[in-house]
């Protein structure tokens, strides 16, 4: 199992990248979102990675974070999800973004993907919410990319028009958002009733810390009258 690689960039597709490591390129794909994020052809990457086995087909799929790949996993484990669907979902929300509309029920913004009718965005909402809980608690560590790799030999790339992007960073808002959730568990309430919370408040706070997070969730689960 290809777990990882790190290597240099050696020429961007639509939906894909080739990185070259140690000689030998590798063709990743990755969701609309990642590709915009990574640098151009002859930088260094690093991505996390899950290989799909079939028959007839071997594809890598590239995840700048551990979170991504986690919910790319959870994704494509529900009926009627495969990878490229997943792929479509990440690329549209993004790692946390998943994780707010699957602990809110938000199906809608699921329908949002392309290629994602409603009947399949309201199947992912539903089999995946208990899983979000456990996800987000998690969020702190997977949310973290992954350090780029040490400068290496780089075979010469096909031409490849598009511009040199900044690298993935690490997001504090994961981060904050899994502690929120921590806190919440630690005062007592149940995992679902506090992802939602959380993920309400950080929809509307996408920039807010650990304890602004926190408030925000008490005062949405505090007895209504």
């Amino acid at each position: 199992m290809i777990g990882r690689l790190s290597g240099r960039i050696a020429y961007r597709g639509t939906d894909h990248v080739m990185i070259d490591v140690g000689g030998v390129g590798y063709i990743v794909h990755v969701s609309e979102r990642t590709l915009a994020s990574l640098p151009g052809p002859g930088e260094a990457v690093a991505l996390y990675t899950e290989l799909l086995v079939r028959e007839d087909l071997m594809q890598l799929f590239g995840f700048p974070t551990l979170l991504e790949k986690e919910w790319h996993r959870l994704l494509t484990s529900v009926q009627g999800i495969g990878a490229k669907a997943s792929m479509a979902i990440l690329g549209t929300l993004g790692a946390e973004g998943v994780s707010r509309a699957i602990a809110l029920g938000d199906w809608n913004a699921i329908k949002a993907a392309p290629g994602v009718g409603p009947k399949i965005a309201q199947r992912v909402a539903n089999e995946l919410k208990d899983k979000a809980p456990a996800v987000m608690a998690l969020g702190g560590t997977l949310g973290e990319a992954i350090e780029g790799p040490e400068p290496g030999p780089l075979v010469e790339p096909a031409s490849a028009p598009a511009a040199p992007r900044a690298a993935p960073k690490p997001s504090g808002s994961a981060r904050a958002q899994a502690d929120a959730l921590s806190a919440l568990a630690n005062l007592g309430y149940a995992p679902g009733e506090a992802a939602s919370a959380v993920a309400e408040a950080a929809g509307e706070m996408p920039e807010a810390g650990t304890p602004d997070l926190i408030r925000a969730a008490l005062k949405r689960l505090a007895p209504k009258g």
